[in-house]
């Protein structure tokens, strides 16, 4: 820009000067030729400057548009990476309650000695209790030696741990085995005063499977309900008396079975007086 400008301003100078530098040619005679004649007879001295009136005034006004780029750089903020840790709720493993037996005995297919024996105990014998009944102290055990469960009174083993957190249990008979003789007939019972007498027909069966009869019931002593069983070692025992009061607040009642040595039969029900 300032190179056009400088050339721009000396050209019009170098015009001027070539102007004056140059001689005059006098054509004319009259007064004006004669004046122009003696204004040029001597040697033109230039001490002035020419003032040059046709010369643009070039007003150099950069506008300079400083445009600002602003480069937004982001301040950029650690976001921490949150590592969720699952809160594990451990559920406890129930820790059945231990056993050991401590004295010789029968474990049963149901909670009282008057049912089928199902394996012999020896001191040292060890289980879990896995239920309880709940008319009376025996528990339902799985004993480590054994691939089933069966009953025991509590009053020949130690237990280790809390009885309350086992369930109740009622024990079905009709899954201890099976019965290839059927139930007795002819069940009936009388009353005599506060005994109760319960009689049925005798089941023939071989000496091998015979185990007898077994009866369950409920009936009334001194003001109290008892569950009440009791077994017969043979078939030839056909009748039982047991002693059943008043005073109770529910009905006395019971039921008869055969056994042998697979289980038991189904139950007759009897006819209570």
């Amino acid at each position: 820009m300032f190179k056009r400008l400088l050339t721009f301003l000396i050209l019009p100078l170098s015009l001027i000067a070539c102007t004056f530098l140059a001689t005059p040619v006098l054509t004319q005679t009259n007064a004006d030729a004669t004046r122009t004649a003696r204004y040029f007879s001597a040697t033109p001295s230039f001490t002035s400057t020419p003032t040059i009136t046709d010369t643009p005034t070039i007003t150099l006004s950069p506008t300079i548009t400083a445009t600002m780029t602003f480069t937004s750089t982001q301040t950029i903020t650690d976001t921490a990476t949150i590592t969720l840790t699952p809160t594990v709720t451990l559920t406890p493993t129930f820790d059945f309650p231990d056993v050991k037996v401590h004295t010789q005995a029968h474990c049963r297919y149901g909670p009282s000695s008057a049912y089928l024996h199902a394996a012999d105990l020896y001191p040292g014998d060890t289980g879990t209790v896995r239920g309880r009944f709940p008319y009376s102290k025996w528990l339902h055990v799985k004993f480590d030696k054994l691939n089933y469960w069966c009953w025991v009174s509590n009053s020949v083993i130690d237990v280790v741990g809390d009885l309350e957190t086992v369930r109740y249990i009622i024990p079905d008979l009709q899954s201890v085995g099976s019965n290839m003789y059927g139930p007795p007939h002819n069940v009936r019972a009388r009353r005599d005063g506060d005994q109760v007498t319960i009689s049925w027909d005798q089941v023939n069966m071989t000496e091998d499977d015979d185990r007898g009869y077994f009866i369950e019931a409920w009936v009334c002593q001194n003001g109290a309900y008892l569950w009440w069983t009791v077994s017969f070692p043979n078939q030839y025992t056909t009748s039982y008396t047991v002693t059943d009061q008043p005073g109770c607040g529910n009905p006395s009642s019971g039921e008869l079975y055969t056994v042998e040595k697979h289980g038991y039969s189904l139950p007759v029900k009897i006819p209570w007086p």
